[in-house]
């Protein structure tokens, strides 16, 4: 079974510009991550946008959705920014009935060391496996329908919705 990655941005690929004090976007780390977990998994990784997701616009979403669309694998993980992750996957599960998608993120970048990325993005790849056809978001060990979920700002993490 071949899994895609689709890659957006997000915290998961910040980098830090020490000079001028500001978080930017370089390349993604995905492969790095894959290579030191020494991930087995057949993966197709493709880069779709390098953006924070308040950036991230319709005609963004729509671009994510059509990678899903013509993605010929059933099983996709999509790295993306936590703050819109949520409006993603509902723009997903509106279209999409026949694949396994978790979306994922991080909300300390992988380049900081101390990143959460590495573990919430085994936890999508082992998830993306296991879960029928769905959309669902995978943080911190847990995983959430796109429609029973939110981020709590205040704690950095995410919950389910009452």
């Amino acid at each position: 079974m071949s899994i895609r990655i689709l890659i957006t941005g997000g915290t998961f690929d910040k980098e830090y510009d020490e000079i001028k004090g500001r978080l930017f976007f370089k390349d993604t780390h995905i492969a790095e991550m894959l290579k030191l977990a020494r991930c087995r998994l057949d993966v197709q990784i493709r880069t779709v946008m390098m953006i924070d997701s308040l950036e991230m616009t319709s005609e963004d979403r729509g671009l994510v959705l059509q990678n899903c669309l013509k993605a010929p694998e059933t099983c996709i993980v999509i790295t993306h920014g936590t703050d819109t992750m949520v409006k993603t996957a509902r723009v997903l599960a509106g279209a999409i009935k026949d694949k396994t998608i978790v979306l994922t993120g991080a909300m300390i970048p992988y380049a900081f060391g101390s990143s959460d990325g590495l573990f919430n993005l085994g936890s999508a790849l082992s998830l993306v496996q296991a879960l029928p056809h769905g959309v669902y978001i995978a943080m911190n060990g847990q995983y959430f329908e796109w429609n029973r979920v939110k981020k709590n700002r205040e704690l950095g993490l995410f919950e389910i919705m009452e």
